[in-house]
């Protein structure tokens, strides 16, 4: 008899929320950013995205940015911490000292309501919220109110990742998102990464300075990008800390895949038209596991000398809702 559930219990001591429907489960933990730190198919072994387990849980807690999907808000870099929107200044922290640069925003570390679990034979969810208002210590650099909810369903169709934000402060706010998603390759057990194809829906290269910001110059992509253009890559060819413009792929659509031959299974990460922009990071080509990292903009966006329409900065008007889905599964 095939098994579905969603239950609470705990994670290195940490509040958890386990869900599994047939072959499929993941756990998320909402106190430490609600960052779905577990995908896994059970039956076959395979291992999705990179957990935190054992040696690395210390790490994660002080860091929790190279496991799991952690949640960008606003995503990666901004200079000096500064942008101006609708005639207002926004100063971020400078949290990266090397480039001056703010990076990530905070929501990654926050905790997050857990609204609703449960489980039918139809599928397995979880949502988790966040209201963000006056009480948040971050409310004097960021001073708007709004609540972003996330909702992580597992169904015979794999699982798929509702995310949704709603402005519900006086003003227009900007509006950036993004996620630090860390997949194993290979994320089968016995497979190497010789075993392995790798695309990601990637257009146009960004030029990025020494301070990682765009110079607005778009490069040509190298042999290697092109082949993960195709989807024949190895996302380990070269060290990336990479900006690229998102576009559509095969089947048409924006997407990571990862093709393990020995097995004959691909792993899709369907990000979905909402996020125009990808980061790509594999921790100097360690070979274990990267992160395709999908963004709704470019770094730095409302510093861009470029129309919001190529940015993809965002304007939530007073009440305004925002939404998108991702997807995870394998073909």
């Amino acid at each position: 008899m095939t098994q579905h559930y969603a239950k609470q219990g705990t994670y290195e001591n940490e509040q958890a929320i386990y869900i599994k429907h047939g072959p499929y489960s993941a756990i998320l933990l909402p106190g430490i950013g609600g960052n779905l730190i577990s995908f896994r198919d059970d039956e076959r072994d395979y291992r999705f995205i990179r957990e935190p387990e054992g040696a690395d849980w210390e790490a994660f807690v002080q860091t929790p940015m190279l496991h799991g999907i952690p949640v960008l808000f606003p995503p990666n870099r901004y200079d000096g911490g500064k942008f101006e929107f609708d005639g207002r200044t926004y100063k971020f922290p400078i949290n990266e000292e090397k480039t001056g640069n703010h990076i990530h925003g905070f929501v990654y570390r926050s905790k997050w309501e857990v609204v609703s679990y449960g489980s039918t034979e139809q599928e397995s969810s979880v949502t988790v919220k966040l209201r963000f208002d006056e009480q948040n210590p971050e409310y004097s650099y960021f001073p708007h109110t709004f609540t972003l909810s996330q909702t992580f369903s597992l169904s015979a169709k794999g699982l798929s990742m509702h995310f949704e934000a709603v402005n519900e402060s006086a003003e227009a706010m900007p509006f950036m998102l993004g996620f630090h998603t860390s997949v194993n390759a290979p994320f089968a057990t016995g497979s190497s990464v010789q075993d392995l194809e790798t695309g990601i829906s990637i257009g146009k290269r960004w030029e990025l300075n020494e301070r990682m910001l765009p110079t607005e110059r778009a490069l040509p992509l190298s042999e290697g990008e092109e082949l993960l253009s195709k989807g024949e890559g190895d996302p380990y060819f070269e060290s990336l800390d990479n900006h690229y413009s998102a576009v559509a792929g095969k089947n048409n659509r924006n997407a990571m895949t990862i093709y393990d031959r020995r097995v004959n299974v691909r792993f899709v990460y369907e990000a979905g038209d909402a996020y125009k922009h990808w980061m790509v990071y594999n921790a100097a080509a360690n070979g274990k596991f990267f992160c395709p990292e999908p963004q709704t903009g470019m770094v730095n966006a409302p510093n861009v000398n470029f129309p919001a329409e190529q940015t993809g900065l965002i304007r939530l008007e007073p009440g305004q809702r925002w939404s998108a889905v991702s997807r995870m599964y394998v073909e």
